[in-house]
């Protein structure tokens, strides 16, 4: 029961950050890459005030999958680096903390290019 309460709740807020953005799509003249970036942007001030880690605690992937949660990896990411490397971990943190899913995006990139025509 506690395994299909917590995936119930990681569906229900990822549903919910993914509704938003697709509202704020069909309800603005926003484009879609601002809608991104402020996700984004979003989750990295919330991991700096500390308000999204505890709905990482609630969500779980709900939380961490979508572009909020990869702001947020950023924010731990400088945050931990500073502590330290100093100042030279506002550089060094983000790309540190995000490297296994950057690298994990460009190997799916490449192998689907490997794989499947691209024509359109």
């Amino acid at each position: 029961m506690t395994l299909m309460l917590a995936l119930i709740r990681a569906f229900l807020t990822g549903g919910f950050l993914c509704a938003a953005a697709q509202i704020l799509i069909d309800r603005t003249r926003l484009t879609p890459a601002r809608i991104l970036t402020g996700y984004v942007v979003a989750g990295v001030v919330l991991g700096a005030l500390g308000l999204y880690r505890p709905l990482m605690d609630f969500a779980g992937a709900g939380a961490s999958v979508p572009l909020t949660g990869f702001g947020y990896l950023i924010s731990e990411g400088v945050r931990e680096a500073v502590a330290e490397r100093g100042a030279l971990g506002i550089l060094t943190g983000p790309l540190t903390a995000a490297s296994g899913g950057i690298a994990a995006a460009l190997g799916a990139g490449l192998l689907a290019a490997l794989l499947f025509d691209s024509r359109v």
